[in-house]
């Protein structure tokens, strides 16, 4: 942690207030390196170090690649067991081959939504909501709005 600027660090911490309660970041992409955003439906958002959406890597978040998952707590208080450093063994990550950036941005932009609308109604769903989070986001992928697509999923299972 200690080897990250300040700034860098600031705008993880929005983007995690934003998008989820954990972050990751990856060893093998330099002084700002990407980190991907885990919310509550261990959906991951992955980063630049310019705090922009971005593809990871085939294999960026795995092993030895990658840091501990941490909590927004800890990256706030940048507590001294939260390293993030370099080690010898770090190798190197292949490049994915994904479907087009357009799809991956509308699925992106789907997921946001999604955690948007849950973060901010989670009081009011069902406790087991969780389970059903692919069949809203295939509702959401047909056209569906979160909300709509939430309340026809609780219509139907709860």
């Amino acid at each position: 942690m200690d080897t990250l600027a300040e700034e860098y660090l600031n705008g993880v911490v929005a983007q995690m207030m934003s998008y989820g309660e954990r972050v990751q970041f990856s060893l093998i992409s330099g002084e700002k390196p990407n980190y991907q955003v885990i919310n509550t439906f261990d959906k991951k958002m992955a980063f630049n170090g310019n705090h922009h959406l971005t593809q990871p890597q085939e294999d960026e978040f795995a092993g030895s690649n990658a840091t501990p998952v941490f909590s927004l707590e800890q990256i706030k208080t940048r507590e001294p067991a939260v390293a993030i450093k370099k080690t010898a063994g770090t190798r190197t990550a292949r490049v994915s081959k994904r479907s087009s950036p357009a799809a991956a941005k509308v699925g992106d932009l789907i997921d946001v939504q999604k955690y948007e609308y849950f973060k901010n109604n989670v009081q009011k769903l069902p406790e087991g909501i969780r389970a059903y989070s692919q069949e809203v986001s295939n509702l959401m992928k047909n056209g569906m709005s979160a909300e709509a697509a939430f309340g026809q999923v609780v219509q139907q299972y709860f």
